[in-house]
């Protein structure tokens, strides 16, 4: 059996408000193994964003235990934590966060200067993920002048840039339209054949088609946890 990349036990959050204590995350166990492609959904509210949240390592628990790639990170120092995850996972956001006065592939390499990298090394490395997404070429230009999906590409890129173990996608697909969303997906669908794990928060049904495995939320809770074998990945190239 393949190995586990995430494994989650009694994993719980809370939160103070002004009306106590909120446990947004209570008591989850799940298991995710290397080379899986997992869609996590649920509706507002209902833990999915704590849980992605606690995986990207962007929060810590209030109980339970969170193991990445065997090794507990729920008790670990927030320089080590920081390590860690440039180190192991890639970062895909809905709003893909590109620098606007940056070329595309000094986006793509942003990751590489806090590893003391130097430019050019870098920018070598920046085109060969762009060229990897589909976007040779279009190494100098800037984000304003690309569309939105391939805005989403270059950030793609830039989660691969340092060979993660996992990708954590949040709603990669939010700020596109259908006919690009679906192209982006059959993107993560190559990567994920690749044998990168790939972990998604979506609401969308028709998103989540595209996982082999669905994990819904609710109230804090797994509410179910199903295996998807109808899911169809799309394999026609893009031209976003």
């Amino acid at each position: 059996m393949p190995e586990a990349v995430i494994r989650v036990a009694g994993l719980g959050k809370s939160y103070v408000t002004a009306a106590g204590l909120f446990p947004a995350l209570k008591g989850v166990d799940l298991t995710i193994r290397r080379g899986e492609f997992v869609a996590i959904m649920g509706p507002s509210g209902s833990g999915k964003s704590t849980f992605m949240n606690l995986l990207g390592c962007l929060d810590t628990p209030t109980m339970g235990d969170y193991y990445l790639v065997e090794r507990n990170v729920a008790h670990m120092g927030s320089d080590e934590l920081a390590i860690l995850r440039n180190r192991t996972i890639g970062f895909v956001f809905q709003g893909f966060n590109l620098l606007p006065r940056m070329s595309l592939e000094d986006n793509v390499a942003l990751p590489l200067v806090y590893s003391g990298i130097e430019r050019e090394v870098r920018r070598a490395k920046g085109r060969q993920m762009l060229a990897r997404v589909g976007l040779d070429g279009y190494a100098k230009s800037l984000p304003a002048r690309i569309s939105g999906g391939q805005q989403q590409r270059v950030a793609i890129a830039r989660a691969l840039i340092n060979s993660p173990r996992l990708i954590l996608a949040d709603e990669p697909t939010g700020n596109l339209d259908s006919h690009t969303g679906e192209e982006i997906m059959a993107l993560f669908g190559q990567l994920n054949d690749e044998g990168i794990t790939i972990v998604l928060v979506t609401h969308e049904a028709d998103i989540a088609a595209h996982a082999k495995r669905q994990v819904r939320f609710f109230d804090g809770h797994i509410v179910s946890d199903i295996i998807n074998d109808s899911a169809t990945l799309a394999r026609k190239p893009a031209s976003c």
